[in-house]
């Protein structure tokens, strides 16, 4: 199995810190669930805090919701337009020519999050494995107090196409037989079995289901080996020569198997943005259960 790059342990980065194009950003955001009948599912926090409490030497953080995600609209993390990303991630110092890793605490969602957008802008980022939890397990080197940022720069995207979809290219992609849609919530949401904060409770009809909560250790929080990740999308009828299109709850948790998929060498994957945060709201859209 070829494996492709965008994967960085903690000894490697640990061993290219203090380079000079390099740059660490913590991603993590929180999300408060709200009571039941509120009029969202939760509030997004960005995890200053827990940045301030510890962080890698050096690193700068990244606030998802707040310079990162498209301001005039109900749903949550939607991609902004490119000359918002661009003049955002130039301000925290990413040029065309750095080092750029992304790393987040409890998941890699924040972090696979901001690599499929850097991605979708022509980017190569690295995703770190085990994030600041298997950083600080290691007994690695940890910082303090506010971001100290790095020196602004200029970035200039290259964007690819394909990598975000809406609702109705989402409706399509679930009745052709040439594409397999993917379900990255848990088994409990999908089926439909729990009241879902989203709205209706359910699925895409026709999905299936890969939780990106098994494709990495719940303990140390590191993926887990490349050939289970590929067994447990062989399972579900997922194949190189189908198209993907990946969903959650807000389009965070699928980006982890859309991670999982480009290092397995899949090329025609894509996200679902609005995920079911705006699905299951929209009545005129097919919902599934059981």
């Amino acid at each position: 199995m070829a494996e492709r790059g965008g994967l960085i342990s903690t000894e490697e980065l640990a061993g290219l810190i203090g380079r000079p194009e390099l740059r660490v950003f913590d991603c993590t955001t929180y999300l408060d669930y709200q009571p039941e009948g509120s009029p969202v599912p939760y509030i997004a926090r960005p995890g200053t805090r827990s940045f301030e409490e510890g962080h890698i030497p050096g690193a700068d953080f990244l606030d998802l919701q707040g310079e990162f995600s498209l301001q005039d609209t109900e749903l949550r993390f939607m991609m902004p337009p490119v000359a918002q990303l661009e003049a955002a991630f130039g301000r925290h110092g990413l040029g065309n020519d750095s080092h750029v890793v992304l790393y987040s605490i409890g998941t890699a969602m924040w972090a696979t999050r901001f690599w499929w957008m850097l991605q979708s802008l022509g980017f190569d980022a690295s995703v770190l494995d085990g994030g600041l939890d298997k950083w600080k397990a290691e007994g690695r080197a940890i910082e303090t107090g506010p971001a100290k940022g790095y020196p602004p720069a200029t970035f200039k995207a290259t964007p690819r196409s394909g990598y975000f979809i809406d609702k109705r290219e989402a409706l399509k992609a679930s009745t052709n037989r040439s594409t397999v849609v993917v379900n990255a919530l848990g088994p409990q949401f999908h089926k439909g079995l729990e009241p879902s904060r989203y709205g209706r409770p359910g699925r895409i009809p026709g999905s299936v289901n890969v939780p990106a909560a098994m494709l990495f250790d719940a303990n140390s929080k590191a993926f887990v080996p490349l050939a289970d990740a590929e067994k447990k999308f062989a399972a579900q009828g997922i194949t190189r020569n189908k198209r993907v299109v990946a969903y959650c709850g807000g389009g965070i948790s699928a980006t982890i198997d859309l991670f999982q998929l480009h290092r397995l060498g899949y090329d025609n994957i894509t996200l679902y943005d609005g995920s079911m945060g705006e699905w299951a709201k929209d009545e005129s859209l097919p919902i599934e259960t059981g």
